[in-house]
This record gives structure tokens, C-alpha cells and sequence, in this order.
């Protein structure tokens, strides 16, 4: 869709982009761990550990999974930022292997941003939320000096259903649903390859958690690839399971240009933090530039899971799948190589 706004360049509203803005996940992970959790039986995934999004029983067939994400623009493009803030907002459902029912804005705008500009960004949510499954009904609005803008999403799952972090066991197969490289492209690239990056990101990650469902006594773990990259979002899998994550980074889907700017030794502000958060457990046997697209902060990534080598098989055969590594038995890490 075209943008019927005023000519008018968003990342310039703001100093850090899509989910590069996110906290680093280590300093997040220990302030997480201060807060009381409570007890409630009907809370079937909350912060015990902590998973993509919260999940709530509310019969024996039917629990509530909720989530929220926002973040400053990283596209100039009204439309394009509503449309990848919502879809990025959604995949926590999806991964959950939930659908999506109810959504409401979460956004803070400057006071002298054209209303227009705003509007395509309501707009373009709207249109992607719709596409998810679900109805923006509401949503709450303030101001502030650089634009913010999420959506706090609401979705469906059955309670024995449920994908999770935890669960990955040895010989499976590491499978990712979309291509890697969106911090360096978006940062980097040239307007050809943001299009492209920028169209992967508007893309839900609704297909792939359906193909998922098909085979979903052999799903094993699943979670969605944002922020903390492709290896912090992995060794989270790792550590839950207790098993090692082995990413064959000349498997990897990317992005156009994504390895060149990765080769010409550009790195994400995200970069270092992601390191940080791996630490110790990342074991290297590759070019730094391979280490840096799975560190790379995605924002509206996509869906990374394990499932046995024939599931995999009949994934990467449906189309939109991508092996990328294997599951194997030892302490938990996260090892690249190529």
C-alpha cells in the first residue's frame, strides 16, 4: 500500500530502531528474576521461567495468550513501521502456536508529528492485525518526543497445545522460517535491499505457525527470532531444554546484502549486547562477520523451532522453511560454525 501521508522520513524522529531498542537481555533477564511471580494454577506460562508471551487457562480447551511489543521506527515509511510493529507484535502469539483474536495500539507520539502520519500508522496495524486473524478494538495514545508504537495482543490456544522454549531434544533439527539480516540491512543497505528486508518483516508469521500446527505432537520447541538475535534467541531454547544448539551458519537464510555488510565489518548497536548475553556459552568456529548475522537484532523475525529430521524435511519441502542447525546432547550452548 502506497502512504497518503506527508513526505516525511520517521527514523529521523528517533535514535534507535525496532527491536535494536529493546533492553539488553541479560540486564533484563535479572530484573525479571526480582519480580514476584505469585501463584495461580490457572497461569500455565508466566515468569518461571519466562517464555514469549503469558498464557492463562480459562477452560480445559481454551487458554489466553498475551503479549505486547512496541518500539521507535527503524523505516521511514508510515505504513511500512505500523504494519511491521504489528506484525512484530503478533509473533509472540504465533510462537505460542496460538491465534490471534484482539489487539489494542500501544503508541506515544510527538505533538507536531503530522496527524496524517499517525493515521497510516493506526491504519497499517489495523490492515495487519486483520490479516493475523484478529480486530484492533482500542488502544491508548500519549505524547512523547520521538515516536513509539506497539500493540498489546490477545490470542487463543489450547491449553495441551502450547508451543514452548523448553523442549528441544537431541538429533533434532534446528528449522527458521524467514531470513536473517534485518538490523544490518535496515542500518546499511541500500533502498533495494531495505524494500526487501522491509517486505520479510511485514510478513505475519501466521503461515509458519500453521504449518507447525500440522505437525504439532512432533514440535518440540519453538520460539521467535527478534532482538537478542538468532543465537540469543537459540540458546534460550538451548537452556531451557538443556541441550546443545549447533548453527551451521553457511545454512543461514539472509537477507540481500546482509553478508557483504556483515563482511565489510558493520555491526548493530544490539551486536555487543547479544554477545553479552551468550557469554560463555558460545562456542565459535567461524568468521566474526557469520557470528554477527546471528547476532544481529531482527525486529519481526521469524519462527525458530525443533522437530525431528523427517518434520524438517517435510517443512524445508512446503516451502518458507529453512534448516539451520541441529540439537545434540552436552551442557547447554549455543556453538556456530561453518
Amino acid at each position: 500500500m502506497s502512504s497518503s501521508a506527508p513526505a516525511i522520513k520517521l527514523t529521523e524522529w528517533t535514535s534507535c530502531g525496532g527491536c535494536a531498542a529493546k533492553w539488553g537481555a541479560s540486564l533484563l533477564a535479572d530484573m525479571v528474576a526480582e519480580l514476584p511471580t505469585g501463584f495461580d494454577s490457572s497461569l500455565l506460562v508466566g515468569l518461571a521461567p519466562f517464555d514469549d508471551a503469558a498464557v492463562y487457562k480459562i477452560t480445559d480447551d481454551v487458554a489466553l495468550v498475551s503479549t505486547t511489543d512496541f518500539f521507535p521506527p527503524l523505516v521511514d515509511n508510515p505504513y511500512d513501521f505500523g504494519a511491521i510493529a504489528a506484525a512484530n507484535a503478533c509473533s509472540d502469539v504465533f510462537a505460542m502456536g496460538g491465534r490471534v483474536v484482539l489487539a489494542v495500539n500501544i503508541a506515544a507520539f510527538p505533538e507536531h508529528l503530522p496527524r496524517e502520519v499517525i493515521a497510516e500508522i493506526f491504519a497499517a496495524a489495523s490492515d495487519t492485525v486483520s490479516q493475523a486473524g484478529g480486530t484492533i478494538a482500542g488502544g491508548h495514545t500519549i505524547r512523547n518526543p520521538e515516536p513509539i508504537f506497539g500493540l498489546a495482543v490477545q490470542g487463543v490456544v489450547h491449553p495441551q497445545h502450547i508451543f514452548r522454549k523448553a523442549g528441544a531434544q537431541p538429533g533434532d533439527v534446528a528449522v527458521l522460517s524467514k531470513p536473517l539480516g534485518t538490523g544490518l540491512v535496515t542500518a546499511q543497505g541500500t533502498e533495494a535491499q531495505k524494500q526487501v528486508a522491509i517486505a520479510g518483516m511485514r510478513t505475519l508469521n501466521r503461515a509458519a505457525a500453521e504449518s507447525l500446527k500440522e505437525h504439532a505432537d512432533f514440535v518440540h520447541a519453538v520460539t521467535d527470532v527478534t532482538g537478542y538475535g538468532l543465537a540469543g534467541h537459540g540458546w534460550e531454547i538451548a537452556d531451557r531444554s538443556g541441550v546443545v544448539l549447533r548453527i551451521d551458519t553457511s545454512l543461514l537464510p539472509l537477507y540481500d546484502g546482509a553478508r557483504d555488510i556483515a563482511d565489510a565489518g558493520h555491526r548493530t548497536g544490539g551486536d555487543p549486547r547479544n554477545r553479552n548475553y551468550v557469554g560463555e556459552r558460545l562456542v565459535v568456529d567461524t568468521d566474526d562477520a557469520s557470528v554477527a548475522l546471528c547476532m544481529d537484532p531482527q525486529t519481526s523475525g521469524g519462527l525458530l523451532a525443533a522437530v525431528p529430521s523427517q518434520v524438517a524435511h517435510q517443512l524445508v519441502q512446503q516451502g518458507g522453511w529453512t534448516v539451520v542447525g541441529e540439537f545434540a546432547d552436552g551442557a547447554p550452548s549455543v556453538q556456530l560454525k561453518s
